[in-house]
């Protein structure tokens, strides 16, 4: 490269589905970056008709209106050359594709390659793959013509595979690399991705163009965190972190211009808890919902449910409902109402001990005597349910979920009770995590917003005389995330060391439980295995190794 290159980093939030609007923000910011003489314009992958759409790709009108979008970009393109992802149909096969858009004009289609298929993606049910890769010639309004090495999201990921984009493209002699992104958020993945730009950079040394998407999608969260290197493996730009930006940025010529940024270093709480907080906002605002209502147990779920769901929507906008029984310790109640002031939260005390009574003297008639033991426990969870779905219906709030992962493995959990919900907004986080989010959450707030004895106090679900959880989550809490994220089996955790026994319980439990969380409400994804779309388990499945 012999001029700057004045580039515009379009981080942006599509709303899948949206075509019309997804491609009004881009003619907005294409528009202004023309007319303030940009060079070029990138926006993330499948921009226009927003990621993941599923089986939308199956509907022919829906691919042919996001194409109808891209030719109605092309015609506003001027000298600045925008590249934009959208899906491309050329008749016969659909493609992940990336427009390049100049003069008027549709100058060319970039294909993906690299079409992935595990966890939450399942790319070749909808695309072909590309194979023709060649770099992209392009005369900028600076004058200067480049080759270009456009791919997109996993043809960057491909260290472990024989067919690699980056090494096709540069080996055919590209002066600067871009690559369009959809890729979700887990904890330290911007990390990651860094890694393998500055690995392309030296290998090549040329400049490295990541745009990434942003924005909550149903389960995923995409955390931006767009980067522009110089040929150095030196960071000329480093977009926010769970933020929509429009970044100017001049890729240089030479070192000399070069103001070097370094990359963040964000602490994983930090990272989850912003990543949760724009999930449920972009749950709601997406689903057109504005209220959000939620149990208040004087746990420590509930209150990072709830801060979460302040930080996400306003206090004027969460509901906190406390629903004590003969069971209920006067510290949970006092504990609710400490936290619901302190988040500055609406807040109900709605006792259950008059409904419960009534259940029980129906049963009474019925069977001859009341119920006790776990159906009387399981009774009181589902009482609380149905009040919270009744506020939920009556005004049109959205229910708030706040079981975490390390019970909802276990099956610690009732269906139709505290599973009840339209948002599981904690359900990727163990137990341990939860409290670690607590004390993160009470930092930045220079106070104590969740109160202390939530922190301390031993949990318990309060449906029976001096209940505790029955586990150390110090310990179960490690195995739950070996089981669920890493796919240890029996003979490894045991070579680890950890208790035979107890690993057989474990797994028995996670197995035996599954219809509960195929019955759950999507919960947002911020580890690198969630239940729901990314973990795939049969009901049905007597493969064991707990016997």
């Amino acid at each position: 490269m012999k001029k700057d290159l004045k580039l515009v980093i379009a981080q942006v939030n599509p709303t899948v589905g949206a075509i019309q609007a997804n491609t009004d923000q881009a003619l907005s910011i294409m528009e202004k970056a023309e007319a303030e003489g940009k060079d070029l314009l990138v926006f993330p992958e499948m921009f226009i008709p927003g990621y993941p759409p599923q089986d939308l790709i199956l509907e022919k009108h829906f691919v042919l209106e996001n194409q109808k979008m891209v030719d109605n970009l092309a015609a506003a393109s001027g000298e600045m050359l925008t590249l934009i992802g959208a899906i491309h149909y050329d008749g016969t096969d659909t493609y992940n594709g990336v427009a390049a858009l100049q003069h008027g004009k549709l100058i060319q289609w970039v294909h993906k390659s690299l079409l992935p298929t595990y966890d939450v993606f399942d790319e070749w049910r909808y695309f072909k793959p590309g194979r023709d890769n060649k770099p992209v010639t392009i005369t900028f309004r600076n004058g200067e013509t480049l080759r270009l090495g456009i791919h997109i999201c996993e043809d960057l990921w491909d260290e472990n595979i024989d067919y690699k984009i980056c090494d096709i493209l540069g080996d055919q002699g590209v002066d600067l690399f871009i690559n369009l992104s959809a890729s979700p958020f887990v904890t330290n993945k911007y990390i990651e991705r860094s890694r393998l730009i500055v690995n392309k950079i030296e290998k090549y040394n040329k400049p490295f163009i990541y745009v990434n998407l942003v924005g909550g999608q149903d389960q995923l969260v995409f955390d931006g965190m767009s980067m522009v290197a110089d040929e150095n493996g030196d960071w000329v730009h480093v977009s926010p972190q769970f933020t929509k930006s429009i970044s100017e940025v001049i890729l240089p010529a030479s070192a000399d211009a070069n103001t070097s940024e370094k990359l963040p270093i964000i602490s994983k709480e930090e990272q989850v808890f912003k990543g949760l907080v724009l999930g449920v906002h972009d749950y709601f605002a997406k689903t057109g919902h504005a209220k959000a209502v939620l149990g208040l147990s004087g746990g420590i779920d509930s209150a990072v449910t709830a801060a979460i769901a302040v930080e996400a929507l306003g206090a004027d906008n969460v509901l906190g409902i406390a629903m004590p029984s003969k069971y209920s310790s006067d510290h949970s109640v006092t504990d609710a109402e400490v936290l619901a002031a302190n988040l500055g939260m609406k807040y109900l005390n709605v006792p259950i001990g008059t409904i419960f009574d009534g259940f029980q003297n129906t049963y009474s008639q019925t069977l001859g005597a009341p119920i006790s033991g776990l159906p009387e426990e399981n009774l009181q969870a589902r009482i609380r349910g149905n009040i919270l779905m009744s506020f939920s219906n009556k005004d049109g709030s959205l229910l708030l979920t706040t079981g975490n992962k390390t019970e909802i493995a276990l099956g610690y959990c009732t269906l139709y009770g505290d599973m009840s919900g339209g948002l599981a907004v904690i359900s990727d986080i163990g137990k341990r995590m939860v409290y670690r989010l607590a004390n993160y959450y009470n930092q930045i707030n220079d106070g104590e917003m969740i109160p202390e004895n939530t922190i301390i106090k031993e949990p318990s679900a309060e449906l029976r005389d001096n209940q505790v959880d029955p586990f150390d989550y110090e310990v179960v809490g490690p195995l739950v995330n070996a089981i669920i994220e890493e796919h240890s089996d029996l003979a490894t955790l045991v070579a680890k060391g950890w208790d035979e026994e107890l690993v057989k319980d474990l797994l028995h439990k996670v197995r035996i439980n599954e219809y509960k969380r195929q019955q759950m409400p999507p919960g947002i994804r911020v580890s690198s295995k969630a239940f729901g779309i990314g973990r795939r388990m049969p009901i049905v499945n007597h493969y064991r190794q707990d016997k």
